[in-house]
């Protein structure tokens, strides 16, 4: 089987089965106005299902960006520019009109299931998936199972 039927059937199985997505979104920042900056905001451009390294929606295979969860801006101290830099894209999703405590999706790109490009691959053939930067190639078929099977039936306490 190719990598676009696995997809496709995980797609139906998630469809019927009624499964939650969550929201997609693109980082923009405003034109100045009179030379005044205005500060980012993270639009909304649609949902998906979330499968770990795949975002799947209803006509496309998506490979994971970063996430955050929309919050109101507020003052804080940061040990780590890091921290700062995920607040602001927190505080700039909730300007975005996404509801304290929305996941959100950002920095994702689109992929051809056809074409082996990270985090898809064809190892020996067999369609496949990188699942993480450093994890080896898994079967795209059982990797598939496996996360939906998990969206759909999540463990106690998750």
């Amino acid at each position: 089987m190719n990598a676009r039927d696995l997809i496709d059937g995980a797609r139906a199985r998630l469809g019927e089965a009624g499964a939650p997505r969550e929201a997609l979104g693109e980082l923009v920042v405003p034109r100045r106005i009179l030379g005044l900056a205005r500060a980012p905001r993270i639009e909304r451009r649609g949902s998906a299902w979330h499968l770990g390294a795949l975002l799947l929606t209803d006509d496309a295979v998506l490979a994971t960006g970063d996430i955050v969860r929309a919050r109101q801006e507020a003052r804080r101290g940061y040990t780590a520019e890091s921290q700062r830099q995920r607040s602001e894209l927190a505080a700039a999703a909730h300007r975005g009109g996404f509801a304290e405590g929305e996941t959100v999706h950002i920095g994702w790109h689109a992929l051809d299931p056809s074409i082996p490009e990270a985090p898809l691959a064809l190892h020996d053939g067999i369609p496949s998936i990188r699942w993480s930067v450093s994890g080896a190639l898994m079967p795209l078929e059982a990797y598939l199972a496996e996360r939906v099977a998990l969206l759909l039936d999540p463990p106690a306490g998750a």
